[in-house]
């Protein structure tokens, strides 16, 4: 393909990712993935050059736009003006090039993220913001945590010297650029886990100890209830729990690798959870809401979910989080503690939550914890890309005093 022809692929995925955003389609790595099922000449230079650049584009423009050629355009004006020079119109045997730009044609404005969503950021990073903005669309580096139960931080590394250990967690590792985890024999036996350092931070504040009761509330896949197993040793009962089926059932296959055997699955009814965790009620150590959230934290691993997040879906998310925090008080017993986990940015979605369940539940405190290396101790803590370097979370921990 020539240059130009690359920039006309990219103009089509990216229409199809808009529409997809639009309608809760694929996401964007699928669409791109699709989009060269049917276009068996282009090679595998093409193919990255191709989703580099629609990825380039996403990063750069935080509203969804109307089209892809406008997304293109804006993000060329302001960050790779070289590729005006290629809408040409023009057709060579190796491949079309965009049509010609017509005089004052729309282009998407580039930013952080969608207008409506600024006034949140600036109220979180304040005079950081400019720094803050950039590390958040930047590329995320590839996190690795430690499994205790097979190995140690530093037998790890000396079997794998390119590692590198994070900063902060002390069990996390960082991989040199274009690591391929599925080659890592380390990985196949159960000795590190793919986990992003923030994430990994999260699960320490819920302070879990052996032999003690832990639900993780919205469990997933079983990242962090990995994590949570080994903070307990393998010791106690730790019951995951999730209302996706297909997230869940991708479980077992990691515990087994990880040699976790004290998970208990539970698939949960949407907006019915209760009735699978009644029997838990009051008897319960210490939960971990790690709620669905805006992601707006995770950006810079998924820049278009900026597209996707709407006023009305962000309110939707926020009721949800109440929701989850009223039902995870019902299962503590007295002394028990939650640790509210999302991995947002937004104050909407961290301290509104929080002061709104307190608001609502006087048998109810804020508690102190600390992380290795971060100041504390604090009740609650804000992660962010440009300050500690990992994805953004906002954790905040809860204790029941009555």
């Amino acid at each position: 393909m020539i240059p130009a022809a690359r920039v006309q692929a990219a103009i089509e995925c990216l229409d199809q990712i808009i529409e997809a955003a639009a309608k809760g389609g694929a996401a964007a790595d699928t669409i791109v993935q699709r989009y060269f099922t049917t276009r068996r000449y282009a090679g595998s230079k093409d193919r990255r050059a191709v989703r580099d650049l629609v990825f380039d584009v996403i990063r750069a423009i935080g509203n969804r736009p109307e089209t892809g050629r406008a997304a293109l355009i804006g993000h060329a004006r302001a960050n790779a003006p070289e590729l005006l020079a290629l809408f040409t119109g023009t057709k060579e045997s190796g491949g079309h090039a965009p049509a010609a730009l017509v005089p004052g044609e729309a282009e998407a404005t580039v930013a952080v993220a969608p207008g409506w969503l600024l006034d949140q950021l600036r109220v979180r990073f304040g005079a950081r913001m400019p720094a803050e903005a950039a590390a958040l669309l930047s590329r995320a580096p590839l996190d690795l945590r430690v499994n205790t139960l097979m190995a140690s931080r530093d037998a790890v590394l000396a079997a794998l010297p390119d590692l590198e250990p994070t900063a902060l967690a002390p069990d996390g590792l960082r991989a040199p650029l274009g690591l391929n985890i599925d080659q890592v024999p380390a990985y196949h036996a159960g000795e590190i886990e793919v986990q992003d350092e923030g994430s990994q931070l999260a699960a320490l504040a819920v302070g879990a100890e052996r032999g003690e009761t832990v639900v993780d509330l919205c469990a997933g896949a079983g990242g962090k209830t990995l994590a949570l197993a080994a903070a307990m040793g393998n010791r106690g009962r730790l019951i995951a729990a999730d209302t996706d089926r297909g997230r869940l059932s991708a479980m077992p296959q990691r515990l087994a690798r990880a040699g976790v055997t004290i998970v208990e699955d539970r698939l949960l009814n949407p907006g019915k959870e209760w009735e699978k965790l009644v029997d838990l009620a009051g008897t319960v150590d210490r939960v971990m809401v790690d709620a669905p959230c805006s992601g707006s934290g995770t950006w810079r691993r998924n820049p278009e979910a900026r597209w996707r997040l709407t006023p009305e879906r962000l309110m939707r998310l926020e009721a949800e989080q109440s929701r989850l925090l009223d039902l995870a008080g019902k299962l503590l017993r007295v002394g028990g503690s939650i640790t509210y986990v999302v991995c947002s940015l937004l104050p909407a979605e961290g301290e509104a939550r929080v002061a709104a369940f307190l608001a609502g539940n006087v048998d109810f405190r804020s508690q102190d914890f600390h992380l290795p290396g971060l100041p504390g101790p604090v009740s609650s803590l804000v992660l962010t890309p440009g300050e500690q370097g990992c994805d953004g979370f906002f954790i905040a921990r809860l204790e029941r005093v009555c």
